[in-house]
């Protein structure tokens, strides 16, 4: 059974501007091409006519990057929203958090995710492990997440490849199964 047939929503979750700001963020992002990836993955959705959500989200710190009046709050070209693709606007890491995210789910009968988006371990990471324990069928596309150098409690620096691969590994198996976009194009 081809994945395209248990008709797929794909949640493309804050592929915003602010996130080209390597700095502001901790710097060091890996993943660079994760935007044109996950505007490869867009296309194919739209090309099989499957469920597509767009998340984005709305900072109340006034000088976040990712606060409606920066430019960083809109959509990254590679994944502009087209027609009628309903797009979700969030305050808090979880796309499942103070939106109509899951009704809009629940009325479409969709029962299998593919999550994309920035960062790994914070959005990325916080909505697969809430659509993992409501029970969808999860997936996370590796290559189409980034995430940035962190620093640690005590004042260490964590890589943002480690930082990424340990947040991939936290979901596997338990909230949702990890595969990069060759595989989930195969599968489709």
């Amino acid at each position: 059974m081809k994945l395209r047939e248990k008709k797929p929503a794909l949640l493309l979750v804050d592929i915003q501007k602010g996130f080209l700001d390597e700095n502001y963020w901790g710097g060091n992002r890996n993943n660079k091409d994760a935007e044109k990836i996950s505007g490869t993955l867009l296309k194919k959705w739209r090309e099989l006519d499957l469920p597509v959500f767009h998340i984005r989200h709305s900072s109340t710190n006034p000088k976040s990057k990712l606060h409606e009046s920066d430019p960083g709050f809109l959509f990254n070209d590679y994944v502009l929203p087209q027609n009628d693709e309903p797009v979700i606007t969030k305050n808090v890491n979880s796309a499942f958090i103070g939106t109509d995210l899951k009704e809009r789910l629940d009325q479409q009968n969709i029962n299998t995710l593919v999550i994309i988006g920035i960062t790994t371990n914070h959005c990325v990471s916080t909505t697969t492990r809430m659509a993992g324990n409501f029970g969808y069928e999860t997936y996370v596309i590796s290559d189409a997440t980034a995430a940035f150098d962190r620093v640690g409690i005590n004042g260490e620096k964590y890589d943002a490849e480690l930082i990424h691969l340990t947040a991939l590994a936290n979901l596997n198996d338990e909230f949702a199964q990890v595969w990069d976009s060759k595989k989930i194009l195969e599968e489709l």
